[in-house]
């Protein structure tokens, strides 16, 4: 009977240790461009499920992209963090990071290729509801998430936090399908308030399902606990985390995929 127990006992532990949130790290590509990916989700839950882009800051394919897949993985969901500069690079200076950034908008389409092939390889995944997949982004990620959805790109919604507001693509009425969140500081250095009010204006004019939130006392990068250090030793004074910030928006993002995924 002992060694029964210990039979049961031994498999009950091992099951135990094989539940719960999977990471891979996964190569694709675009445009000829190797990119390096990060996927997270829980085997222990049954069935398919949504599945969510993360897009990193200006810095690139960081841990910061990939703790935010991991979250979302213990959420319930299935996360890709993407890589939109190619081969998994990162910035190690904020000028590095804008000629990076820079770069990547100036060749829109092929950031929409990287994105879309991100996309389609969330989509196949074994786990994934390929009816049901949505975007966060961060900073940089966040104006790439929105101009994604501007372009009528094939997402149920996007959540952009401390983001940049782009007007581009033009957004007709009717065009734009996917919801939008966006959540950025009060304090924001990097927006100006006419940039806020011309991009919810816009957004309004074509009909979009736009929730925009304004942290009151929140600067930029609130998300990013490596915030701080940056602003250290890069002299940014804009950049500063905020963890009520981050958990606050964390929730109020839950609650906007609860609604759209419904």
């Amino acid at each position: 009977m002992k060694t029964l127990i210990s039979i049961v006992l031994f498999l009950s532990l091992t099951a135990a240790a094989h539940a719960g949130v999977k990471t891979e790290e996964v190569t694709y590509s675009a445009g000829g461009v190797t990119l390096k990916g990060y996927l997270a989700y829980d085997d222990s839950i049954q069935g398919k499920r949504p599945g969510i882009l993360v897009v990193h800051e200006w810095w690139g394919h960081n841990q910061h992209a990939r703790n935010k897949a991991e979250a979302l993985a213990k959420l319930g969901y299935t996360a890709l963090a993407v890589d939109m500069y190619g081969d998994g690079k990162t910035a190690d200076h904020p000028d590095k990071a804008g000629e990076f950034m820079t770069a990547a908008f100036a060749d829109w389409e092929g950031s929409q290729a990287k994105f879309n092939a991100a996309k389609k390889l969330l989509k196949d995944h074994k786990t994934v509801d390929a009816g049901k997949i949505g975007a966060i982004g961060f900073c940089f990620g966040g104006a790439v998430s929105i101009r994604m959805a501007r372009g009528g790109a094939d997402l149920k919604g996007i959540v952009a936090f401390h983001s940049a507001l782009p007007l581009e693509p033009p957004v007709a009425k009717g065009k734009m399908t996917a919801s939008v969140m966006v959540i950025n500081g009060s304090l924001d250095g990097f927006l100006k308030t006419e940039t806020v009010a011309s991009f919810v204006k816009e957004m309004a004019e074509a009909n979009a399902d736009l929730t925009y939130i304004s942290l009151a006392g929140v600067k930029h990068s609130f998300t990013n606990p490596q915030a701080d250090e940056f602003r250290k030793k890069f002299n940014i004074q804009a950049l500063q985390y905020d963890k009520e910030a981050d958990e606050r928006s964390w929730k109020t993002m839950q609650a906007f995929f609860q609604r759209i995924f419904k």
